[in-house]
């Protein structure tokens, strides 16, 4: 491997009035190699890469190409010396098809004339060759946000890329899209691409990381090789503390059952016996497309009930409604808090008053605001959310805050149940180590919980009993000490669930 940089920051400093979001940071990237920035939301990867792909401008520092000094201008002054970038917020053109889309700006012609039959033959072969089944031929508003996130992948690496910025690429793809993806970047490497990698699962950095560098609050604190460091290093260096202090410990006091499902029947779920008890936290695992999503969400009216009971409190309520299951004194957290958790257009203070108004609408139809701002404060508190945030749309708050504020909407009331489905999912290690305290918080308080997660440590360190999923079924039920790694995975791929 070549040892001179494909691209190499000396001293990148941004600043903003009044804050210092990029602080003298040395960044390189060999030829071949997968380079992890790790860090909280605000340590500066986003900062340090929108100045990489030419997006923004540094305002201290040197960024060089192949070891000449350069300075972008736009992104397409980026793009011009192969430096190609996918980031978080899509940028795609809901209205045009999915191959006018990755060829937009660079579309292929026929004397003056868009050669649309040539742009979709390209698109499938690009498609074939990423093992992603996409239509070309689909418009983009269509998609789900895993194919969207699929399309802008194909429409970076159509052009002639040397230097690759993936920024949480996986967030939104199922396992096996996820596989297909690390082919291709295994792949890409092979060719001697150089490819810069931001996520917050630590647990796919073994699978094709080579060197990490870990920033924090807009500092470097450290470069490292993959293969000579631990993911306990890892959440130190970016956290400051060890991940023993990460995940809390849970008082577990259990009553009767409060929430149960039996011979629980729905789309994708086939004949689910589960209870819910107060006191403890219930940690649901399994793969995507599992089922462990939906049993819940059948359960809380968000979908049809085909076969079966579920129970509240001792009363049938199969098939209510979600609002009604609210009332009853259920909550549930969707994992998708972009389209269904919060409404992005207003504050965070508004969407706090949205979860308040849930069950107070004050006297004669009027609203008591003051008191409605009292509680919302009480609640922004609570979650850890910075008062400098409150008044700002959701919109551009970062991951871990919009949670925050997701995690808010539920305190508003006093729920008997908490369901929370991919509670951490895009959020980094200071963010969850609050939503933790929070989990511990209302577990502690007599709640029943429940946490639904693909990431299997946060899964395993918080709850007190643990079922996993495999096809649309309970495959197992672990119990404390029986909760372990190697105990979970097992029940992964089994055919058939527990006997009932």
């Amino acid at each position: 491997m070549s040892q001179t940089p494909l691209i190499e920051t000396v001293g990148l400093t941004k600043r903003y009035p009044g804050v210092v979001a990029l602080n003298a940071v040395d960044f390189d990237l060999r030829p071949g190699e997968v380079h992890v920035l790790f860090g909280e939301n605000g340590a500066g990867k986003s900062t340090l890469i929108s100045m990489i792909a030419g997006a923004n401008t540094p305002s201290e520092g040197e960024i060089r190409v192949r070891g000449t000094p350069v300075h972008f201008q736009s992104v397409a002054d980026a793009r011009a010396v192969g430096i190609s970038a996918v980031f978080q917020e899509f940028s795609l053109v809901p209205t045009l098809t999915v191959a006018e889309n990755i060829f937009l700006g660079d579309e292929p012609r026929v004397g003056p004339f868009l050669d649309r039959r040539a742009m979709t033959a390209k698109a499938r072969t690009l498609f074939a060759d990423l093992e992603f089944e996409i239509d070309p031929t689909r418009r983009v508003s269509t998609l789900s946000r895993a194919e969207q996130q699929m399309v802008e992948i194909a429409k970076a690496l159509h052009r002639d890329v040397s230097i690759l910025i993936l920024d949480e690429p996986t967030a939104s793809l199922t396992d096996r899209e996820v596989d297909h993806l690390f082919t291709v970047v295994k792949r890409m490497k092979a060719r001697g691409v150089g490819i810069i990698y931001i996520s917050h699962r630590i647990q796919e950095f073994a699978r094709i990381a080579d060197r990490i560098t870990v920033l924090r609050d807009g500092a470097w604190i450290g470069t490292v090789k993959m293969d000579e460091t631990s993911e306990a290093e890892l959440v130190e260096m970016m956290a400051g503390r060890a991940i023993a202090e990460i995940y809390p410990r849970i008082a577990r006091n259990p009553g009767p059952p409060l929430l149960a499902a039996t011979d629980l029947h729905a789309w994708g779920v086939h004949g689910v016996d589960i209870e819910v008890r107060p006191g403890e936290v219930l940690g649901v695992a399994g793969l995507v497309g599992s089922g462990k999503s939906r049993a819940f969400r059948a359960m809380m009216g968000l979908l049809p009930v085909k076969f079966g009971r579920v129970t509240l409190a001792g009363r049938d309520v199969t098939g209510h409604p979600t609002r009604a299951m609210m009332r009853a004194g259920a909550y549930y957290l969707t994992a998708d808090r972009k389209t269904e958790g919060l409404q992005l257009a207003f504050t965070a203070r508004e969407n706090l008053a949205q979860g308040i108004l849930a069950c107070d609408s004050g006297r004669l139809g009027l609203l008591p605001w003051r008191r409605i701002r009292e509680q919302g404060d009480q609640v922004a508190e609570r979650v850890d959310l910075p008062m400098a945030y409150r008044d700002r749309l959701v919109a551009k708050l970062s991951g871990g805050n919009q949670q925050k504020t997701l995690f808010g909407r539920g305190l508003g009331r006093d729920y008997d149940v908490y369901i929370f489905d991919e509670p951490t999912v895009g959020v980094d290690m200071g963010a969850r180590a609050a939503i933790y305290g929070l989990i511990r918080d209302i577990a502690e308080a007599g709640k029943a919980v429940v946490v639904i997660s693909s990431d299997l440590p946060e899964v395993m360190n918080l709850a007190h009993r643990l079922v996993v999923f495999s096809r649309g079924r309970i495959s197992a039920e672990l119990d404390g000490e029986e909760i372990s790694e190697s105990a979970v995975l097992a029940h992964f791929f089994d055919e058939e669930g527990v006997p009932a």
